[in-house]
């Protein structure tokens, strides 16, 4: 009757174990069809900081990429992530260890060398689905860490990118300074020949000196800021800040054009290509596998340990005892208080905030890009007007002087038209170093990661994990 009894408890768990096994869930997320603002036009190259046509550019990303300590860092935690996964795995065999012992015993008839030695074995039937939920664990922990360093190579080509747009721009500023002051020593010229001829008064020279001393102050802060980008190149390219050998402010200072880059694609795509998205998915499924392993717990495990002992006491004799056991160890949970049952739920709302963090960071991801279109769009406007500005200023200016030099114009006007220019001028210039940044973080909010994510072409993530239904 004990045997019935027991039978047929074990008939029940494993009833219930199996009743509980895999559970696959979906996490759709509502990506709309299209972006809200025009994509710009595409081409076929799928390395997007080609489109700049710089090789001086192309050669810092791919410096970069292959030295930057952030990016080793992340192959390091791939590996071991790669490492634990093969760990992980490893549970499914049985282990096997040896066991030897010597000693010598003295007594009053001498002494007497005695030892012995075996095997123990231990195998894990994973009744429970522990080890299962493990291995799934370990292999989400491997994914993300995949994903994490697509991720990586993602942001140090875009910060490479953007960091060397602000040091052309430096380099742009220096030169339109230069432009800029040359124009107003000309002024300063005009005004001190007038004033001594007895044309113009000393405040007209003071104001005209004023205003070049102005323009000249702006100096120091472009040599900052051109610092600034040349040591974070240096640092992105794990190179010490003041080595890294770049073109001389006296070249080709202009902003780089961004020209025809590779296609975007829509909302849906971000959730294939985003490194970051993907990372995102993998700790969830992570997450998904902590609710298996918790659960685990609550259903019984069964191990089958064995041994086999050599040795009877005496060397002499080493072989002519040997025994061998086999057996099968049953772990029943009962009662812990509701220990267990809470590790369950911590772990299912662990599960919880893991998808708001995935949904969170995919709305991240689409709110960048449209960032990116709506910047693209409206730089490009501004351009124009600007170009447009800077016409009308040099026309107005040409003006002024020649009246000035008739004394039908007053100093101010002169000045007032010079300012209108030189501002023009600057806006233009930042206008489209802000364009090539849009471009940058468009194409970077929309770059490839290496590898597949489990997700349909509607955008909706199908993950599975054992044990992650009520």
């Amino acid at each position: 009757m004990i045997r019935r009894s027991a039978l047929s408890l074990c008939s029940l768990l494993l009833a219930s174990c199996t009743a509980s096994g895999v559970d696959k869930f979906e996490v759709p997320l509502a990506a709309p069809p299209e972006f809200a603002s025009d994509l710009p036009p595409s081409g076929s190259d799928p390395v997007w900081w080609n489109a700049f046509s710089d090789p001086v550019l192309n050669d810092l990303i791919a410096r970069g990429l292959a030295a930057n300590l952030d990016l080793v860092a992340a192959t390091e935690r791939l590996r071991a992530a790669e490492a634990l996964l093969v760990a992980e795995r490893a549970g499914r065999l049985p282990t096997l260890d040896a066991t030897a012992d010597l000693g010598v015993e003295v007594g009053d008839d001498g002494s007497r060398v005695s030892g012995g030695g075996g095997l123990i074995g231990l195998f894990d039937t994973d009744f429970s689905g522990r080890i299962g939920a493990q291995i799934r664990l370990a292999s989400a922990q491997y994914a993300e860490a995949d994903y994490l360093r697509s991720d990586q190579r993602r942001l140090i080509a875009a910060a490479i990118a953007s960091q060397y747009v602000e040091y052309r721009r430096t380099g742009a500023q220096l030169e339109l300074l230069a432009e800029s002051t040359d124009l107003q020593r000309q002024t300063l010229r005009i005004v001190t020949l007038r004033f001594e001829a007895g044309l113009s008064a000393n405040l007209d020279v003071r104001r005209a000196a004023t205003d070049l001393a102005q323009t000249q102050a702006r100096l120091g802060l472009i040599e900052i800021a051109r610092a600034r980008a040349e040591h974070a190149l240096a640092v992105l390219l794990a190179e010490a800040p003041g080595t890294l050998a770049l073109p001389a402010p006296d070249g080709d200072a202009s902003i780089p054009a961004f020209g025809v880059g590779p296609a975007i694609g829509g909302p849906a795509n971000l959730l294939r290509r985003r490194g970051d998205i993907l990372a995102a998915e993998a700790r969830l499924s992570a997450a998904a596998a902590r609710v298996g392993i918790e659960q685990s717990d609550l259903r019984p495990s069964l191990v089958v340990p064995g041994s086999i002992l050599i040795g009877d006491g005496s060397l002499g004799n080493l072989f002519t005892d040997v025994l061998a056991t086999i057996g099968a160890a049953l772990d029943l949970p009962l009662f812990d208080g509701g220990r267990r049952r809470a590790e369950v739920d911590a772990a299912r709302a662990q599960l919880e905030a893991s998808l708001a963090e995935y949904r969170q960071t995919f709305l991240r991801a689409l709110g960048e890009a449209e960032n990116a279109l709506v910047a693209i769009g409206a730089y490009r406007e501004r351009a124009d007007a600007l170009s447009a500005a800077i016409e009308e200023s040099e026309t107005a200016l040409a003006q002024s002087n020649a009246l000035y030099r008739e004394g039908l114009a007053s100093l101010f006007d002169v000045l007032d038209a010079q300012r209108q220019l030189i501002a023009s001028r600057q806006s233009l210039l930042d206008t489209r170093a802000d364009q090539a940044l849009a471009f940058i973080a468009l194409h970077s909010a929309a770059a490839t990661a290496n590898g597949a994510g489990a997700v349909d072409a509607h955008g909706a993530s199908s993950l599975t994990a054992e044990g992650a239904a009520e």
